[in-house]
């Protein structure tokens, strides 16, 4: 057997163990995921609030209590996280949205949402309106091509505006150039 042979053999073992390792940490954390929802399932209320002000803020400094910050895993303690301040009856909170009712909770406005905690798993209804839609999403090419038309309109902006800063140093130019008339 040659040398490139046996490399190759013992990549491809290590890659199957990685994928084995992996399939069972993945199976494993899957049902701890599972218990964790059925336990917010089990513990959901609907309450009324008014959305005072809504952020998307690392988990150190958005201001939840010490004991949430420290049961969160350590990998997740640099994520920004969607908080939520909001006027639950008498009291201001500090509250964490699921993403996508981060979306579409309105600012400055009373909301029915289901809370499990101090985590917004849904919106049931808005006072005075309907619960919005969420914007669609957009491909990659569309943000691509978003991106270059504003690049483009700044630099064209930007190219209009120097073409008029040097067509007034030239004007200036010419009128002290003129000669003074003798009477």
């Amino acid at each position: 057997m040659s040398l490139f042979l046996k490399v190759l053999l013992v990549v491809l073992v290590i890659a199957l163990i990685a994928l084995v390792v992996l399939y069972f940490l993945g199976r494993r954390m899957q049902q701890k995921q599972a218990a964790a929802n059925e336990q917010m399932e089990a513990m959901k209320q609907t309450t009324s609030l008014l959305v005072i002000d809504k952020k998307m803020l690392p988990l150190k400094s958005s201001g939840l209590p010490q004991q949430v910050i420290d049961q969160t895993p350590w990998y997740q303690r640099r994520a920004k996280i969607p908080v939520v301040k909001a006027k639950v009856g008498p009291r201001i909170m500090l509250l964490v949205a699921e993403s996508s009712v981060y979306e579409i909770l309105p600012v400055k406005a009373e909301v029915k949402v289901e809370i499990s905690g101090i985590y917004i798993t849904g919106i049931k209804s808005v006072r005075g309106s309907s619960i919005p839609t969420p914007p669609p999403k957009k491909s990659w090419w569309q943000r691509l091509r978003a991106k270059a038309a504003e690049t483009n309109a700044a630099n064209e902006a930007e190219a209009a505006k120097k073409k008029k800063e040097k067509e007034k140093a030239k004007e200036a130019k010419q009128v002290i150039k003129q000669p003074k008339k003798k009477a």
